[in-house]
C-alpha cells in the first residue's frame, strides 16, 4: 500500500523562501483544536498532544480502509481580540487554532471514531475538542522564517511591506506552518512558513 504524502503532493503549500511570494491556496480539510494562552503554556502543549493522538488514530482507521497517509506538519492560526495589538498583548491572551491537514478521504466518521478511541484508550479527554474543519485561505502571501519563533518580526515585516507595495489588504489571521520539529531542531535552525491571506 502506497502512503499518500500531502507534503510531496502539494509542494507550494509546504514550501517557501526568504522573500515574500503571492499564491492561491486551495480549500483543505484540517483536524483542529482551539484555545487561548501562551505557546509554552500547559493548555497549548496538551492541545498539541491531543491533536496528534487523534491524527495518528485517524491514520490507523484510514489505513485499515486501504488509504494510508503520512501525517503532515503542524500548523497554527494566531490572533488577539479585535482592537488589540498582537505584540502588546500578553501571551496569556493570545488566541490560537492548531491544525493538521488531512487527505480528502478523511471523514467526520473517521474523526469521531478516533476521538472516542483516544478518550477511552489513552484517557486524553481534550481529544473531545478536536474537529475536522474546512479551511480556505485563497489568495495569500507567505515567507520562510528561519530561527526562533520569538524573532519573527523581520519576516513578518517583509510580508507587510509586500502587502503595502502591491495594494493588498490582510484577510485573515497570522498563519504558521512548522516545517521543523522544535524538539529535534536547534532554535536558530528552525524553519517556519509564515502566511497571511490577503485581498
Amino acid at each position: 500500500m502506497e502512503k499518500i504524502n500531502l507534503i510531496k503532493e502539494y509542494p507550494t503549500y509546504y514550501k517557501a523562501n526568504s522573500q515574500p511570494v503571492e499564491l492561491d491556496i486551495e480549500p483543505i480539510n484540517c483536524l483542529t483544536i482551539s484555545g487561548i494562552g501562551a505557546p509554552d503554556g500547559e493548555g497549548f502543549q496538551s492541545s498539541i498532544g491531543a491533536l496528534y493522538a487523534v491524527a495518528y488514530t485517524v491514520k490507523k482507521y484510514c489505513k485499515s480502509d486501504g488509504n494510508d497517509f503520512v501525517v503532515p506538519k503542524l500548523e497554527a492560526f494566531w490572533w488577539v481580540e479585535e482592537g488589540l495589538v498582537f505584540e502588546e498583548t500578553p501571551q496569556s491572551d493570545w488566541h490560537w487554532q492548531l491544525m493538521i491537514r488531512m487527505p480528502e478521504f478523511v471523514s467526520n466518521d473517521h474523526v469521531d471514531q478516533a476521538v472516542e478511541e483516544v478518550i477511552k484508550m489513552k484517557k486524553v479527554i481534550l481529544a473531545n475538542e478536536v474537529q475536522l474543519k474546512p479551511i480556505h485561505e485563497g489568495k495569500s502571501v507567505q515567507v520562510l522564517h528561519r530561527g526562533s519563533y520569538y524573532e519573527e518580526a523581520p519576516s513578518i515585516n517583509k510580508i507587510m511591506e509586500y502587502i503595502k507595495m502591491n495594494g493588498l489588504e490582510m484577510n485573515g489571521h497570522h498563519h504558521e506552518i512548522y516545517i521543523s520539529d522544535p524538539t529535534r531542531t536547534a532554535e536558530e535552525k528552525l524553519k517556519t512558513i509564515i502566511r497571511y491571506a490577503v485581498k
